[in-house]
């Protein structure tokens, strides 16, 4: 069921993953409230092992399935992050900035943004195409 008695809404969620020239290369759609994660791994991803992966903390359980995973410290109530720590992950944050610009630039469509209002059968396709559409912009910002 795609119903949340909760929010009172339906629950659609899109997934992006870029090359290293920041070019969109695959997406992965749930139809329910699903984790990151758990829609990365559904998604079945062929990733190589030299290739390097920048994610962000939804993604705790990937250091398991690739060892080259580039991912932020978290803080506990416990255990707070030290000064190289931050350091660290400003780093790395600074990398994935790139993405967050692509983000935005997904939520321009208000596909993202908003509430999904069409059909939901049609969600993947309507999706694909604006990372089409943003793809072929970038080919031609680049130039």
């Amino acid at each position: 069921m795609l119903y949340s008695g909760k929010k009172k809404q339906h629950t659609v969620k899109g997934q992006v993953v870029l090359d290293s020239n920041l070019r969109i290369i695959c997406t992965a759609v749930a139809m329910t409230n699903t984790h990151d994660f758990k829609l990365f791994k559904q998604s079945k991803l062929p990733i190589r092992k030299e290739t390097l992966v920048c994610v962000d903390t939804g993604y705790l359980g990937l250091v398991k399935l690739h060892e080259n995973t580039e991912m932020p410290k978290k803080r506990t109530k416990l255990n707070p992050l030290s000064k190289d720590d931050k350091i660290e992950n400003k780093s790395k944050s600074s990398k994935r900035i790139l993405v967050e610009h692509i983000n935005a630039k997904i939520k321009a469509f208000k596909i993202v943004s908003q509430k999904y209002r069409n059909r939901r059968k049609r969600f993947g396709l309507r999706f694909n195409l604006i990372y089409a559409l943003i793809n072929w912009d970038r080919s031609f910002a680049i130039v």
